[in-house]
């Protein structure tokens, strides 16, 4: 019998097939973080201002932001094992493209593309869970996903520092880049030989080709002024911010059109109007990346400039939140099942505790000894988020059709690109900002902490708004099949 024959949840290579899936993921989210500590590599092996490197950072998450949710409608329409291989065997081959860049012109439009077929890439690893898996197995899986999440991007700056150590200037920075090649090869020959393919009567090819391009223009409208934050992004381009709201709202009337006229969308409105828990999961996911996502660039400038450590070192001083997150990450996947929106409730309060707690530390500990000292409260603050990210996205896909799967995944991971991009500016904006006010970077890294706390407490008010609202529904086994009438 072909993988493909197998019900739904009794495929034999499901787990195997996720483990494949979840490595390509972790290499391609780790390359987010991994690169911010090659930057001054960079610098000197191609002779850049920091002004032309910055595009090598940023420009990777805009295009990664733009591509998740078409990447999720492909996956949808033409199978995610088609495309997670196609589009990972081009993240490999864009990887070396950049690794052997001779001009940084060359390296950003590499990076570019890079960013371009990693969005592409994501949005099928969640999909192939809410194919291959159902009920219970289905939150231990979405937990072990949560764990690649949380770990691929705090062990980045990790990683990152020990390929530099180990090739050293003036080209260790090629490496970072280059060393996805042999990893990708692999996963690539393991996913075809083990990822199931999805029959072909459960597919419908017909793409909405405008809504990609009104969607993806809406998404480079917000995202590109944040990440262009630190060179005055929002200075100079505030009014694509503004340009966003039109162009947004001629998507929605666009996809009401094609819902009207029994049209496959790229985006069914219907997501947020009659899927239970979606709209709340996919705006507490964003809001709580503004937080999650913002605190590395902020540990990893004050660690390295405040305190003088290597970008290994840095690195080393922050993985105790993605040991913690990876642990926590699995438990959370086998308790939502039972406990639905309090395993999220729970994390965000931990996390909260957590990043409070360093920041009180950074006041109150004399630098010398701050890092033995933000260990712990780092370790707690990781074991409250291995229980948000996972549970809280087997909770917002819990009620979401099987054919639609890819779109839904792809927007909720587009929240969290935009969610990441604008924590990230706002906290770096923080922390600037208050170091140059009272001169002491350590009351800039605990008031940038404090911001990172605010944002956890509003996507905490959310969770707790959105169990009230479904008291009796919290459990996943409770909740209603859900269906929706289209042309998939």
């Amino acid at each position: 019998m072909r993988p493909g024959n197998y019900p739904p949840g009794e495929d034999p290579r499901r787990w195997r097939a996720l483990m494949v899936t979840l490595a390509g993921g972790f290499m391609i989210l780790l390359d987010v973080s991994i690169v911010t500590v090659a930057v001054p590599s960079i610098q000197s092996g191609l002779g850049a201002s920091a002004s032309g490197v910055q595009w090598v950072v940023s420009g990777y998450p805009l295009t990664f932001g733009l591509a998740l949710v078409a990447g999720g409608r492909l996956g949808d329409a033409f199978g995610r094992r088609r495309m997670y291989l196609v589009a990972l065997s081009g993240f490999v081959l864009t990887s070396v493209l950049a690794g052997l860049a001779p001009t940084l012109v060359l390296l950003v439009v590499a990076r570019l593309l890079q960013g371009l077929v990693a969005g592409l890439v994501t949005p099928q690893n969640s999909g192939l869970i809410q194919d291959l898996f159902r009920g219970a197995e289905r939150g231990r899986a979405f937990g072990l996903f949560g764990a690649t999440v949380g770990v691929s991007t705090a062990a980045g700056p990790v990683i990152g520092g020990l390929i530099l150590d180990a090739f050293g200037e003036p080209d260790g920075w090629r490496w970072v880049f280059l060393v996805n090649l042999p990893f990708g090869a692999l996963t690539i020959v393991l996913a075809w030989l083990l990822v199931p393919k999805i029959p072909a009567s459960r597919i419908s090819t017909d793409i909405d080709y405008a809504g990609i391009v009104l969607l993806g223009a809406t998404v480079l409208c917000v995202l590109f002024p944040i990440v262009q934050f630190d060179s005055g992004g929002l200075r100079r381009f505030w009014w694509l911010l503004v340009l966003a709201v039109p162009l947004g709202y001629a998507f929605l009337r666009w996809e009401r059109r094609r819902v009207a006229a029994e049209r496959a969308p790229l985006l069914d409105p219907r997501l947020f109007t009659t899927t239970p828990g979606y709209p709340a999961g996919a705006v507490l996911a964003t809001v709580y990346f503004c937080g999650f996502s913002g605190v590395w660039l902020v540990f990893a400038v004050f660690l390295q400039t405040g305190l003088g450590l290597s970008p290994l070192e840095s690195g080393l001083a922050v993985t105790p939140f993605a040991l913690g997150s990876a642990v926590s990450a699995w438990l959370a996947g086998r308790l939502v099942n039972r406990w639905g929106r309090l395993v999220t409730i729970t994390g965000l309060t931990t996390v909260a505790v957590g990043f409070g707690a360093v920041g009180l530390v950074a006041l109150l500990v004399n630098p010398d000894h701050l890092v033995p000292a933000i260990l712990l409260p780092l370790l707690l603050a990781g074991v409250g988020g291995g229980a948000v990210i996972s549970p809280n996205t087997t909770i917002t896909l819990s009620c979401v059709p099987t054919g639609m799967a890819g779109v839904a995944s792809g927007l909720l991971q587009t929240g969290q690109r935009i969610g990441a991009a604008i924590g990230t500016a706002a906290l770096a904006a923080v922390f600037h900002a208050t170091v140059v006010a009272t001169g002491a970077q350590p009351t800039g890294l605990a008031v940038a902490l404090f911001a990172a706390v605010a944002f956890v407490l509003f996507a905490l008010v959310l969770a707790v708004v959105d169990f009230r609202g479904n008291r009796g529904n919290n459990e996943l086994e409770n909740f209603p099949s859900h269906s929706m009438t289209s042309s998939q």
